[in-house]
């Protein structure tokens, strides 16, 4: 079974007064929290269907309309574990 994650991204503008990046070299939806994009977890939906309904409707909210193409779907199954191999810290 699979799950659908919903997010949205408020782009930060970058302090060198350059045009704020939304999508990547590839037409992909870009951020970095690191340098102050602010991601915000929508809700966990049963079909792809629902999770686009939901975007619809937040489309009209405050905030989240003013960057309406900045919503972001995750697909996940169910009882399937991620982070398998482990990871490392770097030390700087």
């Amino acid at each position: 079974m699979d799950v659908y994650l919903l997010w949205h991204i408020h782009h930060a503008r970058p302090l060198d007064g350059s045009p704020t990046r939304h999508v990547d070299d590839d037409g992909d939806l870009d951020w970095d929290e690191q340098e102050g994009d602010e991601v915000k977890f929508l809700g966990v939906y049963s079909t792809e269907q629902r999770a686009q309904e939901r975007i619809l409707e937040a489309r009209t909210l405050p905030g989240f309309r003013d960057e309406p193409d900045c919503f972001h779907i995750d697909r996940y199954q169910v009882d399937k574990g991620h982070w398998t191999s482990g990871y490392f810290t770097y030390h700087y």
